[in-house]
């Protein structure tokens, strides 16, 4: 099947980019021409029409990618016309009309890229990540993956664990022969070396998931000390509802910004007080939990308000910035309790101390985005592979025995196999060919 989309953005547009990719490629590019594919790779101006007819829909240029040296590993083309709906919606209704071509499904040409083996897992995924990128250091990750500096990690770890499973699996297949003392030695010294730098990767405080998510910052605190004016003032809009009433928010307001280039998803949560009021109580509790898993809290008091840290737990409270807003009212009656915590002192109806609160969240990005790896785990199913991947090495590490290594050959081929998931590729034959490479089996 031939696929084909809009590759550029949607809207108006002053080019829009139209890809087509598989075995048709060649004929939709001579039914919209009426005249052969021009050379490979060479931007070629063409009038393009509309099939069966001279009525001309528009004219720009035409780039051919024969397969395999295409993004895609098929042939392949690309349609630059004027970026008017009309002109991209007729293009797309003429291709349309070719056998066995269809619009292409989200992210299906990269998908068949992947599986030609023009990319692997970790790059397509670095892909999507380049193109959804809002912030700058989003964006340098996204290439850092995609130059394979952790694909080649990944690989590389997988190369050695396969290289160890072929001396076991030796061992296994042909029992008569004695391994040398050293060679078993040097696979149990490999297995804690390769064990001992996956959990470095994983012992990274998920800078990388946090560069792609976003930076998860929660504003809590008691009703009606300035949460929500605090959202608005940091996102230079009004997202949230700013009134005297206490418990005005009850559910939360979440706004993504860019912070000096970091990514942050801002939280305002409902007032945390005692209280009857079953919804008002349902969102104290989304405010506790926002607290809990927030990479930093805001807690917003005013000068009035007791001490109310009981509220939350002792992690909370560390990776917290204590805040009392409305200092233009007086700071005197502040507690002795709230003052241990050190708070910065603002106002946001004045603007009083706000560009000192932005330069301490500022700091604790910076803090949190410090990474001493090269190699960033950005999704959950890295890291799940990862633990995985450890858990089978230290399940072989417990077999000290010979005649333990064909239950130690499987903890081994699963190491190995969720290392090979997370760039996409799992092929057990390269064991065989580890042995065959490394063992005289033949003679």
């Amino acid at each position: 099947m031939t696929i084909y989309a809009l590759s550029s953005g949607p809207g108006i547009a002053g080019i829009s980019v139209i890809r087509v990719s598989g075995p048709k490629t060649k004929d939709v590019i001579v039914n919209l021409t009426q005249q052969e594919v021009p050379e490979p790779r060479v931007a070629t101006l063409r009038k393009f029409s509309k099939i069966n007819s001279n009525e001309i829909i528009d004219e720009g240029i035409l780039i051919w990618f024969p397969g395999p040296n295409s993004y895609t590993g098929e042939d392949m083309a690309e349609f630059h016309v004027h970026g008017s709906k009309a002109v991209v919606d007729s293009i797309q209704a003429t291709i349309s009309k070719v056998d066995n071509c269809r619009l292409a499904d989200p992210g299906e040409f990269t998908k068949i890229a992947f599986q030609n083996g023009k990319i692997n897992l970790l790059k397509a995924e670095s892909i999507s990540d380049l193109i959804s990128s809002e912030t700058e250091i989003q964006r340098q990750q996204a290439i850092k993956i995609m130059s394979g500096k952790s694909s080649e990690k990944f690989n590389s770890l997988r190369s050695r664990l396969i290289k160890i499973l072929s001396n076991v699996e030796g061992k296994i297949d042909f029992p008569e022969d004695d391994l040398p003392d050293d060679i078993l030695e040097n696979i149990h010294t490999e297995v804690k070396n390769i064990k001992n730098e996956i959990e470095k990767i994983l012992n990274d405080q998920k800078v990388g998931e946090r560069i792609r998510e976003g930076f998860k910052i929660a504003i809590v605190g008691p009703a009606n000390a300035g949460k929500s004016s605090l959202l608005n003032y940091l996102s230079r809009r009004d997202i949230a509802i700013v009134s005297e009433i206490a418990g005005t928010t009850r559910d939360v307001i979440e706004a993504h910004l860019s912070l000096d280039g970091f990514p942050v998803i801002l939280s305002d949560t409902a007032g945390i007080r005692e209280s009857k009021d079953e919804i008002e109580k349902k969102g104290i509790k989304l405010a506790l939990n926002k607290a809990e898993n927030a990479d930093l809290n805001i807690i917003v008091i005013e000068p009035k308000s007791v001490d109310f840290t009981d509220f939350f737990n002792e992690i909370a409270i560390k990776k917290a910035i204590m805040v009392v807003n409305k200092s233009d009212l007086g700071v005197n009656e502040v507690s002795q309790e709230i003052k241990k915590y050190n708070p910065i002192f603002i106002s946001i109806k004045e603007e009083k101390n706000l560009d000192k609160l932005i330069d301490l969240i500022k700091e604790s990005l910076k803090n949190k985005f410090i990474s001493s790896e090269d190699i960033f785990i950005t999704r959950e199913r890295h890291r799940f592979n990862l633990k995985n991947c450890v858990e089978h090495l230290k399940n072989f590490q417990e077999k000290k025995f010979i005649h333990d290594f064909d239950k130690g050959a499987e903890d081994l081929r699963l190491a190995s196999r969720h290392l090979g998931m997370i760039v996409g590729k799992v092929d057990v034959e390269e064991v065989l060919g580890s042995i065959f490479n490394d063992f005289c089996i033949g003679k």
